[in-house]
C-alpha cells in the first residue's frame, strides 16, 4: 500500500485513527427496490439498499504473484466478524457484468481527453465482454448520463467519443454515489462494477465519499480506478496564460484542510500520508465521512475489494483498462448469507485457502446500519 501521499479527511474526532491496523473487507447487499428514474443530469445521488447476500470477488496469486485458476470451492474458507459461513454460491469468471464507467470530462484533463475517448472499445471488448452490459457517466460540475444501460457495444463506443469536456469543477463522489444507485436496480445474478477513470480530487459533491463506499459495500459493488493527474496533463498540454503559478510542489497540497476538520497530530499524520490505506477505507466507510486527497481512489477501491492504477499515459490509461477487464473475468465470486453474526455496525470478511502459499485478496467488510439484521431482507 502507499503511504507517502497527502491526504486530508473531514473525521468526527481524532479518536477514529485507533482503528488503524486490521484488514477487512466489503460485502454485498440484497437486491434493491428500484429506483425512480433519474435525469440525465443529477448531482445528489439517493441511494437506499439493505444487506442479504454478501458476495466478494476474490483474487489469489502464487509467490510469484500469478493468478490461480484452479482452485475448487471446497478449497476456499470464509469468515464474516470471525464466523466462518457457507458458501452459497462460488464462480470462477463467468458472471455476467454490470459495469458503469465513470469519466472526468473536467476541463483540466483536456491533454488526456483523446486517450480516455479511445479506452472505449478496450471497455467493451475486455470489460464488458460478450455477456456484459455497460453505462456511461461524465462528471465535471454536473453529472451527465452519456449512455444509459446498453449491451450494444457500438453504443458504448460512440458516448466514449462524443463526450465534451466541461467545466474545471469535478463532483466526482457524486457521480460514484449516482453509479452505485444505477448498479442497484441491476439484477442480483448480475455482478456490479464501478470502473472510475478520474482525479482523485474531488470538488463540491453534496454526497460524502466514506457514504458512497458504504452503499458499495452493501450492494456489492466492486469499484476500480484510474487515476489520471492534471498535473501531467498540464505539463503534457500547451501552455495557457491567466492562471496563477502554483506555490507547492506537484503532488502536495498549497491549500489547508477540508472546513470543519480540527487539525491534530493525527490529522497532520493523514495529510503526509502515513497512514494504512485498508484502515483508512474502513474508517470512511463506519463513519460515512468525507476525504480529499491522492488516496481517495485508491481507498475507495481497497474498500470494496478492486484494483486502483495510475493512468498518466496516453497507452497506460488502455493498458489500465484492459488489466481491470483481465482481472475481472479471471476472480473467484463468493457468496453467503450471514449465520450467526450481530446485527449492525461494521463486519470484517475475510477469506482463506487451504492451499498453502498463496495470497488472497478480497473485499476487507461491508457495514450495517444499527437494527438491520444480517441476512435478512
Amino acid at each position: 500500500m502507499r503511504a507517502t501521499t497527502p491526504l486530508v479527511i473531514t473525521l468526527a474526532c481524532a479518536s477514529l485513527l485507533a482503528a488503524g491496523a486490521r484488514a477487512q473487507s466489503p460485502a454485498g447487499p440484497l437486491p434493491a427496490a428500484k429506483a425512480a428514474p433519474q435525469p440525465a443530469k443529477q448531482d445528489e445521488p439517493q441511494i437506499r439498499v439493505r444487506v442479504d447476500l454478501v458476495t466478494t470477488p476474490v483474487t489469489v496469486r502464487d509467490g510469484n504473484g500469478q493468478q490461480v485458476y484452479d482452485l475448487a470451492s471446497n478449497e476456499f474458507r470464509i469468515f464474516d466478524d470471525g464466523v466462518e459461513q457457507k458458501i452459497e454460491r462460488f464462480d470462477m469468471g463467468g458472471v455476467p457484468l454490470s459495469v458503469v464507467m465513470v469519466l472526468e470530462t473536467s476541463s483540466r484533463i483536456e491533454p488526456l481527453a483523446e486517450a480516455v475517448r479511445r479506452t472505449g472499445i478496450v471497455f467493451t471488448q475486455t470489460v464488458l465482454g460478450e455477456t456484459g452490459e455497460g453505462a456511461v457517466l461524465t462528471a465535471d460540475d454536473t453529472i451527465g448520463l452519456q449512455q444509459d444501460w446498453t449491451a450494444d457495444h457500438n453504443a458504448i463506443e460512440t458516448a466514449f467519443k462524443q463526450f465534451r469536456l466541461g467545466t474545471r469543477g469535478l463532483k466526482l463522489y457524486d457521480a460514484m454515489g449516482r453509479a452505485v444507485e444505477m448498479l442497484t436496480t441491476r439484477s442480483v445474478d448480475r455482478r456490479r462494477v464501478l470502473v472510475v477513470v478520474s482525479e482523485a480530487d474531488d470538488d463540491g459533491s453534496q454526497i460524502a465519499l466514506g457514504e458512497v463506499l458504504r452503499q458499495a459495500q452493501q450492494a456489492n459493488v466492486t469499484i476500480y480506478s484510474v487515476g489520471l493527474s492534471s498535473v501531467a496533463a498540464k505539463l503534457r498540454g500547451e501552455p495557457k496564460s491567466g492562471g496563477p503559478a502554483p506555490i507547492t510542489p506537484p503532488g502536495t497540497f498549497g491549500r489547508p484542510g477540508m472546513p470543519g476538520s480540527v487539525q491534530t497530530p493525527g490529522t497532520e499524520a493523514i495529510q503526509r500520508g502515513n497512514i494504512n490505506i485498508l484502515a483508512l477505507g474502513r474508517i470512511l466507510v463506519e463513519k460515512a465521512v468525507n476525504m480529499v486527497g491522492d488516496d481517495a481512489l485508491e481507498a475507495a477501491t481497497t474498500a470494496t475489494g478492486g484494483m486502483h492504477t495510475g493512468g498518466f499515459k496516453d497507452s497506460s490509461i488502455e493498458r489500465a483498462v484492459s488489466a481491470i477487464g483481465g482481472e475481472l473475468h479471471s476472480q473467484y465470486l463468493i457468496s453467503y448469507r450471514p449465520a450467526g453474526v450481530t446485527a449492525g455496525g461494521y463486519h470484517e470478511i475475510e477469506v482463506r485457502v487451504r492451499r498453502a502459499n498463496l495470497r488472497v485478496r478480497a473485499r476487507p467488510g461491508y457495514y450495517l446500519p444499527a437494527n438491520t439484521p444480517a441476512g435478512s431482507n
